[in-house]
């Protein structure tokens, strides 16, 4: 792979430092680095290019910062089938699960076709008024649908079609495996191995506390109505894209057709990540 985009925590003096790293390792080995124009005047080595172009000039994608980094990255590449290597610059990182120290040998063995791609699901959601479709939009993560105040909402869920709840809750999750370490877990859900095809859906802080979290297979549709007279409500997208809704509004969340493809570690296991970012007990290992 020649060519290589960055996408950087530009609030990060090492995330750049790193960057500037990056370009001159690719430069010096005949490659090409592509950037928005922002970040191209801090590089020596890097092309400015529309961030909108980004995606379509690159062979792979790499992250420098934290998951919301690699949220944006996976928003602006849309589903087109472009690696992303995410590297840890932030706090937890269960997306960017490559450390600094660890980025020019993974380069490395890219160079050399020597890698394994890990395919993650993305959800698509789709906002409609009045049986009009607004806004369809994908999200990595979660979909999360609540009130702008702390009062109770009241969300009618129909799940392939058949009425399963009328949640009172400060809200309610739509999350893929991936997003089941995110918001979904601060709202008591489940961890998810991040390849199984599978969507939670998770209430936050509900007023019946039997109301818990459910796991239904990735070819099913959740349908999610605003009941009448509710109002400031709001729909969340990746925890990046907020938007209003109504009274009678209707989210319609399924699995995407497209999905984001990750460069996977192969020294470091997902159960390692949790143990590292959760700060689970490390005891006696058997083989």
């Amino acid at each position: 792979m020649k060519r290589i985009g960055l996408i950087v925590k530009v609030s990060n003096p090492e995330a750049i430092r790193l960057a500037d790293r990056i370009a001159d390792w690719l430069v010096e080995r005949g490659g090409k680095v592509f950037t928005d124009e922002g970040l191209a005047l801090m590089l020596k080595g890097a092309a400015a290019v529309p961030v909108k172009d980004l995606p379509t000039s690159v062979d792979l994608m790499v992250v420098l910062g934290g998951d919301g980094t690699m949220l944006h990255a996976a928003r602006l590449i849309g589903g087109r089938k472009v690696p992303i290597l995410g590297v840890n610059m932030g706090s937890l990182g269960f997306l960017t699960a490559i450390t600094v120290k660890e980025v020019f040998p993974v380069l490395e063995r890219i160079e050399r076709d020597d890698f394994i791609l890990e395919e993650r699901m993305l959800l698509s959601v789709e906002h409609a008024r009045d049986e009009r479709v607004l806004s369809t939009h994908k999200v990595l993560n979660d979909a999360v649908i609540k009130g702008e105040s702390a009062r109770l909402v009241r969300l009618e869920t129909r799940i392939n079609r058949e009425y399963v709840n009328t949640y009172r809750a400060d809200g309610l999750i739509v999350a893929t495996p991936t997003g089941s370490t995110a918001y979904s877990l601060s709202a008591n859900g489940p961890i998810l191995y991040p390849t199984i095809h599978s969507i939670i859906v998770a209430p936050i802080c509900p007023f019946n506390l039997t109301n818990r979290p459910v796991v239904i297979p990735d070819w099913m549709t959740v349908d999610v109505a605003v009941s009448p007279e509710q109002s400031n409500i709001e729909l969340i997208l990746d925890g990046q894209v907020d938007l209003p809704l109504e009274s009678g509004d209707m989210v319609r969340i399924r699995r995407a057709g497209e999905s984001v493809y990750l460069v996977r570690y192969d020294g470091k296991s997902y159960f390692e990540i949790l143990r590292e970012r959760l700060m689970w007990e490390v005891g006696m290992v058997r083989n």
